[in-house]
This record gives structure tokens, C-alpha cells and sequence, in this order.
């Protein structure tokens, strides 16, 4: 059974969201949809509404589905997926979910990939954030929310562009790679966007062996950072930070490793870092060339929450390495390298040194002579 893909289309109040959609509604190859809208501060969609389903769920002019979330998302979802089912509403092909604009990203991106009764029927198609061409720049520093929506979007959203100056336009697109470079960019003008906003083909999926892990890791677009060796956790820990309150603690970065990594290490380390500094981790994602094993492993995590990892069939072009990529919110950077460089780095020296040790022992005592009275 195909599941059906899910986009989550936030940002902050006053960025365009329900514009935008609007005007995507309007187009045929959209009409297919259903909306899922946050009931906090909503604003309709202004279409005819032609037939009232029940009370949450309305069905518009062009044949999508509409619907009001009133308590839990889980539950919303499954109403929606078995009024499909029973031919109750049109037959949707995909999920838009539009959030309030005052919404922090990483709990609902939690739910979305735990969720057992979600996974059953969805997959993550992406997180779309509109971002306020004319404010954004100003909120990005002062509403912790914005700051932490751009961390995380798959696809950047530029609203309003029609007001901005080109140099406005450069400072704030260049403020957007900072926080986010993995993320797409498009440019929305009179609420119409200027490239493609939805992609249903790229979701995660820890069932989907065919994932554009290219697509969705981007990994050549952060900063490399280096395990640092001799490090280790025997040093004195970096001090716990509360997360910024603002974009300009928030940073990304990929962590790539050459050789084949040991899985249970590396989990170990992973399990730790999100333990001890989860709440500063927006998002973790990666490919891993793992000991023992052809084929790549794809994992997740948002927060104190590592998903199960999938397997994919083939590597993708360009070399075969272990490639983790994180968006962190606060000084955090040097305890994910330190914790790494114990569990892989520290552990395969003390690993090689015992086995060193080892077969030096086993030289002395086959080169040694035998003891007195012992017959050969």
C-alpha cells in the first residue's frame, strides 16, 4: 500500500502562508489535495466552499479537502485517511498540514516521524517555511520560532518579494543559508510562488529503499567539521547552554567519516548526544557506510528522538562514506565532535592498542625458552 506524502507548510504570523496556498489551490495538479489547517488564529481559505462533509471537514470548489485540526494530529489524520477510504471525501492524493504561525517545529516533526497510527498512512514529504521578506530578517533575531522554522525547512519559502530591495533580498537570503544551507530556495511574489514549493517524492521514509538520499541530505552544502582526535570525553565537558533565543547560535554543520563505522558505537554516541543536549539538536540526518555491511543506512532524528533507521538498496553516486548532518541551536558543536571521537575514534585506538599488546604477548611467549624440567 502506497502511503500518501505530507507537507508541513508553516511560518511565522503574517508570512503569506494562507496566500500562498491560495494560489496553489488554484492550480489543477494540486486539486487533489487535502489541507489540514492549525485551529489556532486560522484564517479560511477563501474559496466557495460547495458541500459541507461535517463540521471540521469541508470540501472546496476545485475538490480538495479542507479540515480544522481540533485536538490531536494523530487523530486528525486517521479521520481524514478512513473518510477517504470510505469514499466519505474525495480521494486526496496528499496531506498539506498548515500550521499557526506561532508553532515551534521539532515537537510536531516528533510526531509526525513516531507516530505509529501517522506512519501507517503518511510519509513526510517535506517541511515548506514562509519566510517574511520584508520582517524576516528582524524576526529571525528577536522570535525564537522563525529562527528554529528556518532550521529545520526542507524548502525556504521568500514572501512579499515584490516590496524588497535587492540588497534587502541578498541579506536575508544570505542569512537563510547560514542558519539552513541544505534548504531549497524559492522566491514568492503577490503570493505566487516562483519555482516549485511541493515535492511529494521527497520524503523520508525508513521503509523507502529508493530515497534521493542526495535530494534530501544535501550534505555538500555545510560545513564540513572534523572529528577531533585525542579528544575525548575525559576531557572537561563543555558547559550545558540554554538555547539561543534567537538565529544567530543556530548552526549546521556535516560530520563525514571515511572508513566503515562500528553500529553499535555509533549509535551509542548518537543516544548520548541527543540525551544530553537534545533540546539544542533542531534535526539529524545522515547516511551510514556501517562495518559488516554493503549497503547504506538513512537516519533521522529531531531532538531527543533518534527514528528507526532505513536501509537503502544502492549507494548514491560519489564516494561511499558516512556523511551526519546537524542543525543545532547553541554551543553544542564541539561535545557532538568530542562524543564521536570517543566512542569511534577512542575506542577503535584502545581496540587496535589491546590487540597490539596481544600479539606482542604471544611473540615473547613463542620466542621464549622453555623452563627447566619441561619436556619438549
Amino acid at each position: 500500500m502506497s502511503k500518501i506524502p505530507l507537507t508541513v507548510l508553516t511560518g511565522f504570523l503574517g508570512s503569506g502562508k494562507t496566500t500562498l496556498l491560495n494560489g496553489l489551490l488554484k492550480h489543477p495538479e494540486l486539486s487533489d489535495s487535502a489541507v489540514l489547517i492549525n485551529e489556532f488564529g486560522a484564517v479560511g481559505l477563501d474559496h466557495h466552499l460547495v458541500e459541507t462533509a461535517r463540521e471540521d471537514t469541508v470540501v472546496l470548489e476545485d475538490g480538495c479537502v479542507c479540515c480544522t485540526v481540533r485536538g490531536a494530529l494523530a487523530g486528525a489524520l486517521r479521520a481524514l485517511y478512513w473518510r477517504r477510504h470510505d469514499g466519505k471525501v474525495p480521494r486526496f492524493a496528499r496531506v498539506i498540514l498548515e500550521t499557526t504561525g506561532l508553532a515551534r517545529p521539532a515537537p510536531l516533526l516528533h510526531e509526525l516521524l513516531e507516530h505509529p497510527t501517522i506512519l501507517q498512512h503518511y510519509r513526510l514529504a517535506g517541511v515548506v517555511v514562509c519566510v517574511d521578506g520584508v520582517f524576516g530578517l528582524a524576526q529571525i533575531d528577536h522570535q525564537p520560532e522563525v529562527a528554529q522554522q528556518v532550521a529545520v525547512a526542507d524548502r525556504l519559502l521568500i514572501t512579499k518579494t515584490e516590496l524588497m530591495r535587492p540588497a534587502q533580498l541578498a541579506a536575508l537570503t544570505a542569512r537563510l543559508r547560514v542558519i539552513n544551507p541544505g534548504a531549497d530556495m524559492v522566491l514568492v511574489a503577490h503570493g505566487q510562488a516562483q519555482g516549485r514549493v511541493l515535492d511529494d517524492s521527497a520524503a523520508f521514509d525508513p521503509l523507502n529503499k529508493q530515497l534521493d538520499v542526495q535530494h534530501w541530505l544535501h550534505a555538500e552544502r555545510y560545513r564540513r567539521v572534523d572529528v577531533q582526535p585525542a579528544s575525548g570525553l575525559g576531557r572537561k565537558p563543555a558547559p550545558v547552554q540554554e538555547p539561543s533565543r534567537h538565529g544567530a547560535a543556530i548552526e549546521a554543520f556535516c560530520l563525514t567519516f571515511d572508513q566503515p563505522l562500528p553500529w553499535d558505537d555509533l549509535l551509542t554516541a548518537l543516544e548520548l548526544i541527543l540525551a544530553m543536549r537534545g533540546q539544542q539538536v533542531l534535526r539529524l540526518k545522515g547516511i551510514v557506510d556501517v562495518e559488516g555491511r554493503s549497503q547504506p543506512l538513512v537516519i533521522h532524528g529531531v531532538q531527543r528522538m533518534l527514528f528507526p533507521p532505513g536501509t537503502l538498496d544502492t549507494w548514491p553516486p560519489g564516494p561511499r562514506q558516512t556523511r551526519l548532518v546537524f542543525i543545532v541551536d547553541g554551543a553544542v558543536r564541539d561535545f557532538i565532535s568530542h562524543t564521536f571521537d570517543f566512542f569511534i575514534h577512542a575506542k577503535a585506538r584502545a581496540r587496535a592498542e589491546a590487540a597490539a599488546v596481544a600479539d606482542a604477548t604471544d611473540a615473547t611467549d613463542s620466542a621464549a625458552p622453555n623452563p627447566p624440567g619441561v619436556l619438549t
